[in-house]
């Protein structure tokens, strides 16, 4: 099964990556936010809190720990962040491509699960002053709602994810998701 996602995820990415252009040539100066994610590349603890029923005024929570890979492809114009984790409501396995549109300096996250197969609505935006923030309009349970997910607290050992959907056109905003990593010490490097 593993082996499938595995392959999904590699024909996306041959087929994303023959719509890139071909100037990203090594003489070529770095566009500004291709590096964005860079702090990212590792194996991370991850700790991940869910809200169980989103905007229906519910306010229980499941927990969840477990492992994020993070790796870089295309020489940073890309990324594929693997998530596993594990809790009382189950086993959630995640992962993230992440890919950077250097003519609009913004990166598209598109995310999917090992239960659904295939990549969601892309998830746009861009970092400003150490702070990513995302946006998307989705519809859950029959109605529009956006979506906002944002990283900040970002140090070289940790950083923090969260993700808020509002149904009255962003006045309000409720948190749903938030992670917490910490970057797990390679094998045989600095302790």
């Amino acid at each position: 099964m593993r082996l499938l996602a595995h392959l999904s995820v590699l024909v996306i990415l041959l087929h994303v990556q023959s719509s890139w252009s071909s100037s990203a040539a090594s003489d070529q100066p770095v566009p500004e936010g291709q590096h964005d994610f860079d702090f990212e590349i590792g194996t991370w603890k991850t700790h991940v809190s869910r809200l169980l029923r989103p905007l229906t005024g519910s306010t229980v929570w499941s927990q969840y720990d477990g492992t994020t890979v993070v790796r870089k492809i295309w020489n940073g114009r890309a990324n594929l962040a693997e998530l596993e984790a594990d809790g009382p409501q189950g086993h959630l396995e995640l992962a993230s491509l992440r890919l950077y549109n250097p003519a609009a300096r913004q990166w598209s996250l598109n995310v999917t699960s090992s239960r659904v197969g295939a990549l969601g609505i892309p998830t746009i935006g861009e970092f400003k002053a150490g702070r990513g923030e995302f946006f998307d309009q989705e519809m859950i349970d029959g109605r529009a709602v956006l979506v906002r997910f944002v990283i900040s607290d970002i140090t070289a050992d940790s950083c923090h994810f969260e993700q808020a959907f509002s149904d009255d056109g962003g006045k309000t905003w409720e948190v749903n998701w938030i992670a917490v990593d910490t970057r797990l010490k390679e094998p045989g490097g600095p302790k």
